[in-house]
């Protein structure tokens, strides 16, 4: 005789019982939290952030490799981050500044790293960011420094030139753009489409199927023409969900971007080194001889040590005119001994080397 299936009701009891048990967890985790912060303050009691960016990168990715389901393991990995944010928001609330306004994908950036506990506070402009965290007004920033489809971003990397600050994380960010509008539109009225420059870009084909002879309007971000669309019944904006959440707006059509596998890359900087997580990247900035092969000779020791190169980025240098520095990512972490044997190299063979830190891979 088959097992007879439980009811309704005893399946929502069950529920009910695992959701306590959830809470009870939860809670006592929060409590070890509060204790961890008590030892580091014994320890040192100038310390002014207990956030571990390798200690975090850590439970995510043990997280992952546990998951069995049939929740996925990012999904999984994304519950555990917001717990983490609203425990470690008991020990001191994060102040992170990053590259505004509200709602933008860097916004959705810094709350994907941080958590929706963390106080997020938008500027203006990538340099704002930048001198905030250097006085010390903001424990972190959030900056994009590198778009799949549309390339680098020069000024990130021009500001790390002129700066004294590490990179102590990342965050991988598939960009979907959405169709928002108000409550109250008639879709059949809209008249204009809001967006910036590059998402009605990314938009392009999509707007050419559905919304031809739409006129479109660039705007200064995506959050503004969320914000716009807001009090009109006529229109309608591009942008992401973050938006959307802010200005209560409706998503008419999801994921309208051409090329759905666009990733942006944001860098978390902040003043301190970071530890290693066991699984890292190292960036760096090298000035070189002005000489034959001088590329060649920076390059040679990591193709001889077998240190894989994820990036690679040629910038003019600011006070020597015809002169180039070369922004260089790769595989490590600069505590590695094998690493270190190649940072000892190339300083010998060029100009000037900065390292701008080794920190955690992007885990979500």
């Amino acid at each position: 005789m088959s097992e007879q299936r439980p009811t309704l009701a005893e399946l929502r009891q069950r529920i009910d019982k695992i959701d306590q048990d959830i809470h009870q967890l939860i809670n006592q985790r929060a409590v070890c939290a509060q204790q961890v912060a008590e030892v580091k303050k014994a320890e040192d009691p100038t310390i002014k952030s207990f956030y571990r960016p390798e200690r975090e990168a850590q439970v995510l990715q043990m997280v992952m490799q546990r998951n069995q389901g049939p929740l996925a393991g990012e999904t999984v990995a994304r519950l555990f981050r917001e717990i983490m944010s609203a425990c470690l928001a008991l020990e001191s609330p994060l102040n992170i500044a990053f590259l505004g306004p509200n709602g933008t994908f860097t916004h959705a950036a810094a709350l994907k790293h941080f958590g929706h506990a963390a106080l997020t506070q938008p500027l203006a402009t990538i340099d704002e960011v930048f001198r905030e965290v250097e006085a010390g007004s903001v424990n972190y920033g959030v900056v994009p420094v590198e778009n799949s489809s549309e390339g680098v971003v020069n000024h990130t990397l021009d500001c790390f030139m002129a700066s004294s600050l590490k990179i102590i994380g990342e965050v991988e960010l598939r960009i979907h753009q959405n169709l928002l509008v108000a409550k109250g539109t008639q879709i059949k009225h809209i008249s204009r489409i809001y967006s910036h420059q590059q998402s009605l870009a990314q938009c392009r084909k999509w707007l050419d199927a559905h919304f031809p002879k739409v006129e479109r309007v660039a705007v200064s971000s995506n959050a503004e023409a969320a914000r716009m669309v807001k009090s009109e019944w006529h229109s309608a904006a591009i942008a992401g969900e973050t938006a959307a959440e802010l200005y209560d707006l409706t998503i008419l059509h999801a994921n309208i971007e051409d090329n759905p596998n666009n990733t942006t890359r944001f860098l978390i900087i902040g003043t301190e080194e970071v530890p290693a997580s066991g699984d890292d990247k190292t960036s760096l900035i090298v000035a070189a001889h002005n000489e034959a092969g001088a590329l060649y000779h920076i390059l040679e020791p990591f193709y001889r040590h077998n240190i894989s190169l994820t990036r690679i980025e040629t910038r003019p240098a600011q006070n020597d005119i015809w002169s180039y520095v070369f922004f260089i990512d790769f595989e490590g972490h600069q505590q590695q001994p094998h690493v270190k044997v190649v940072l000892d190299e190339i300083k010998a063979r060029v100009r000037e080397m900065r390292i701008l830190g080794s920190y955690p891979k992007a885990v979500l």
